[in-house]
This record gives structure tokens, sequence and C-alpha cells, in this order.
């Protein structure tokens, strides 16, 4: 582990708070708007030393370790690696941008809800930092609290169901999270996760704990057949709620399947991965089907989110290189890709007070840019070639067929229903017959510099992806390595039917 002089993780967790606090004693509006604003720049700016990562190491670097509770083995450390560092740059960018497409769009309670804002930055950062197991719970706690603010206070009109629904669900796997951080200490003797990642679990333990953390995870990302607090929450949600909610929350789900299932956990992984293929397969061809029928833009993406988040899971439980890259590029993709899609989802409503496809129909005649935006973002949903998602969906397919040729086959239609209902989406509201498009005025000079980033990283990624998947393949490497080295003593008697073409696998793609 590198260490780092200047604490930048630390920065990035507890500036957001000091600046919330400060929003306390401020009481103009449009001032409270700015210092945000400012304040998101600012974290932005100081998440800039990560630039100094070392492509060339899979261990975790800018670490930072502190005593907390002595008595209790508890300690304040935090680090990335290759894995959560794009996942820090991505919720870190993410802060002005919400607050630009927030800037009409929120009306009520204005300091408050930039106070949210704050508040859940830090909190998702905090998680995909953290390297004890209990702060990581801390953090992973503390995002629910703002998330359900921002829906149940600044939501539609089923905020109420929409929020507890959500808060509910995912507490309900946190539990169960707790519980296999317990057992993992009283079994390993420390919070620390790198250290326990070095230790081996007995078949029972892992068995237990991966049902545990798997659940939790599943949840979060949610896979089917878990996903259904997803559609009203974002339904509900304000703009940037979407956008968090898709873009870092889901996030934390397959994260969490990276960074402790396959570690922690690896034979019960094994054991388990044929049904984690199974509902992939099903999230995939589930969330593309239903999206197909729906008449709510936001209810549609939402949907696809749970297709697209079924492509993540694939790619993780292949436990092949390919695999696990094409993981890691969909997460940071389809971050990129669904906020952008909420983002002018909300456009949309501001002018129309709609977000019914037959209510926006025609907006191309009219609209022309943000009609380039919207077909931008549509093109690299459906993973068209040259855009981001291809990316990250062309390697879990690759990983996919190496596996097996059912399990590639099966993949494909959810490539398929993403063309389709996304085509047609794009048609309507870009040559549909025109409901009242012509009353409304283009992009604003705030709108084109919220989306204008995001586009940017759409063609960056799916033209030169290479910087993207070196930051990544050093950390994928040591993954992979330590999970072959704890399955290869699973004895082929104890393993169940159909699991020996996995081990056979994983030695095979886990090579660099």
């Amino acid at each position: 582990m590198t260490a780092s002089s200047f604490p930048v993780l630390s920065a990035l967790i507890f500036f957001p708070l000091g600046a919330a606090a400060a929003l306390l004693a401020v009481k103009n509006v449009d001032l409270i708007r700015k210092l945000t604003l400012v304040a998101g720049i600012i974290e932005i700016a100081l998440a800039l030393p990560l630039l100094g990562f070392d492509l060339s190491s899979g261990a975790f670097q800018f670490v930072e370790k502190a005593a907390w509770v002595p008595q209790w083995g508890l300690t304040y450390s935090l680090g990335v690696d290759g894995i959560s560092l794009l996942m820090v740059f991505l919720t870190v960018a993410l802060l002005p941008l919400c607050v630009l497409c927030s800037w009409n769009y929120i009306s009520k309670r204005i300091k408050e809800f930039h106070i949210v804002l704050l508040l859940m930055t830090s909190a998702c950062v905090g998680v995909f930092v953290a390297l004890d197991f209990v702060l990581f719970y801390l953090f992973w706690e503390a995002m629910l609290v703002p998330m359900y603010l921002l829906i149940a206070v600044w939501g539609g009109p089923n905020k109420r169901y929409a929020s507890i629904k959500f808060f509910l669900y995912t507490l309900a796997g946190s539990t169960l999270l707790l519980v296999a951080i317990i057992a993992f200490y009283v079994a390993g003797g420390t919070f620390f996760i790198p250290g326990l990642m070095t230790k081996t679990f007995s078949p029972e333990l892992q068995f237990w704990t991966f049902l545990a953390m798997a659940l939790a995870f599943a949840i979060k990302c949610p896979m089917f057949p878990f996903h259904t607090w997803l559609p009203a929450a974002h339904v509900e949600a304000p703009t940037a709620g979407s956008v968090l909610l898709a873009s870092v929350l889901l996030k934390m789900g397959t994260y969490g399947f990276l960074r402790f299932c396959i570690p922690l956990a690896p034979n019960a992984c094994v054991t388990f991965a044929p049904l984690m293929i199974a509902l992939s397969i099903a999230s995939i061809l589930y969330g593309g089907v239903i999206a197909l029928g729906q008449k709510d833009m936001k209810k549609l993406i939402a949907y696809s989110s749970v297709g697209h988040m079924g492509f993540v899971t694939l790619g993780i439980f292949l436990f092949s290189q390919r695999g696990v890259e094409g993981a890691i590029m969909q997460m940071l993709n389809h971050g990129i890709t669904t906020g952008g899609l909420f983002m002018l989802v909300g456009a949309a409503y501001e002018r129309s007070h709609s977000r019914e496809i037959a209510d926006n129909m025609g907006l191309g005649k009219f609209l022309p840019a943000y009609m380039f935006f919207f077909g931008l973002f549509s093109l690299s949903s459906l993973g068209f070639p040259g855009t981001n998602s291809f990316v990250g969906e062309a390697l879990v397919l690759v990983g996919a067929f190496q596996n097996s040729l059912l399990v590639g086959g099966l993949a494909i239609p959810g490539a398929m229903l993403a063309a389709a209902y996304m085509l047609r989406l794009l048609q309507k509201l870009a040559w549909g017959q025109p409901s009242c498009g012509a009353k409304f005025a283009d992009l604003s000079r705030r709108e084109w510099i919220y989306l204008t980033p995001l586009a940017i990283l759409v063609f960056y990624i799916g033209l030169a992806p290479t910087l993207t998947l070196r930051v990544m393949d050093p950390s994928i490497d040591n993954l992979l390595k330590e999970f072959t080295a704890k399955t290869t003593n699973i004895a082929e008697h104890d393993a169940p039917a159909g699991l020996t073409q996995y081990l056979a696998l994983i030695g095979k793609e886990a090579r660099p």
C-alpha cells in the first residue's frame, strides 16, 4: 500500500461537510446556489492529486490510517485502488453538475436541498475509499438519509411511498451486511479490509456471509427480483436525486461484490456463480422488456438501468479478465450516460411540466441542441460503437462467450432490446407529431455547461478507452490472482454439479 503526505481522501470526505455547515449561515437563495457550485468545483480540485495514481500498481494508494477505537480493533483507514478510483472521480464530478441541473428545478427549501447534496457526496466518497469494514458500513448507512430526504422532501406526488420503500429495502439488506461484517471480525480478528483479504475463511462461513452480503448488494444494484424499489424512487426523485441514484448509488452494490464477495468468500462465489449469472441474465432481459412498454421517460430509463446493471453483475461473476474489465467499465459508463439522460428528462420537464413521452414528442423540430445531446446519450445507452457503453458491453459479451455460447447467446437479446426501447424513445422525441414544442426555448448556457462534460466523456471513453483500462487492470489482476489461488483448493467432489468448468475457466482467464 502506498501512503500520501497530503490527506486527499479525508479532504474529499470532510470538505463537503464543512461546506454544508457553512451554508447554514447563508440566507440569500442565489448565494446558496453559487456557493454550493463553488464547493463542487473545489471538491474536484481536491481530487486532482489522485491523478498521480501509479498505473503500474494494483495496491491501495493514498492510504490514510489512524487509530480510531483501538479496544475494538477499529482504525480510520482510507485508500483507493484501480477499482474505486474511477468511482471517486465520478462521484465528485457529479456534484457541480447536480447543482446546475437543479438551478431552476428546485424552488422550495433550497438551502436544505444543497446541504443534502453535499452530505450525499461526502457519504458516497466515504463508501468507495473506506478500508475499515465498520467505517465502510457507517458511510453505507449514512448515504441512506440524504437520499431518503431527496425523494421524500423534493420528490413527486407519490414521494412518501417511494422514499419509504427505498429506505426499507436498503435498510433490510444493510442489516444482513452488518451480520456478515461481525462474522468476518470474529473469524479474522480485524475489521481492516486489506488484512481480511489475505485470510482464507471456512467454506461454511463463506457460504453464509456470501448470502448475507449478496442480498444487500443485489438490492442496491438492483438485481431482479430485488429491483422493485428503483422505478418508484427514480420517478419520484428530483432530477439531481435521479442522477445520484443512477450514477453512484447503484454502483455501490456492484462495488461491494468486487470489493468483498470475491476476495472474502471466493469459494461461495464459485458455488453461487450459476445462480448469479442466471439472475444477471434475467435482469438484462426483464429490464429491457419492461422498458420497451413504458410511457414515462423516467420510468423507461429506470428499467433500462436494471438491464444495464445486469451486464455489470454478469461480468463480475464470469471471473475473467475481460468480464471484470467490462463490468467496471459499464459501472462508469452507466453513470455517465444515464446521468446525462436523467438531466435531459429534467430539462424537458422544466419546459413541458410532463415526463410522458406523448407530451414531449417532436422536440427535434424545435430544440436541435437538446436533441443532439439526447441522441448522443441514447446511442450510448444502447451501446452504439464509438460511444463509451459499447466498450463495457463488448468486454462483458466477450467474457460471456468465453464462458459458454449459452451465456453469451442469452445476453445478446438484452443489447437488442436496449436498441429497441432507446430508438423508439428517440424517434418519438425527435420526429413524433409535435405537441407543444414550438413554445419551448432550446438549451440555455447553463444546460450546455452541465451536459457538455458528460458528452465529452461519452466520446473519449468510447474512442480511447486505453487509459481507463490501464487504471483498473493492475487491481483486476491482483483480484483475480488471489481469487484463483483461493479457489484452486476446491476439491472436485466438493463442488456442486456443473462447477468444474468454472474452475477450469478461472485458472485460464485469471492470468493477465
